[in-house]
């Protein structure tokens, strides 16, 4: 990649470090705390579905609002993962 001449725009300085560091770890900081937040919220929110009448039929069976609240907590823990995999991409700087 040929260098820009305007300074904000290029990826490095005359000693090849990154003038970018400095934004990439509020971005990871951000990443940590999503992260964070859906490891410790979710699975509470889950036992509260779990215990809910209506996530179970007469027969014990789960219904439609428990594996509805199932799939949508399964993609905000994935979202967790996903956030502190490129939060540590962005502080290793393979971003």
């Amino acid at each position: 990649m040929a260098e820009s001449k305007n300074p904000r725009l290029s990826w490095s300085d005359a000693a090849g470090t990154s003038r970018y560091r400095g934004r990439v770890i509020p971005l990871a900081i951000v990443l940590f705390l999503n992260a964070a937040f859906n490891v410790i919220v979710w699975p509470q929110f889950y036992k509260r579905v779990a215990k809910d009448p209506r996530a179970r039929d007469a027969n014990g069976k789960a219904t439609a609002f428990l594996k509805v609240h199932v799939v949508l907590i399964s993609i905000a823990l994935v979202l967790a993962l996903v956030s502190v995999l490129v939060g540590i991409a962005a502080l290793t700087g393979a971003l």
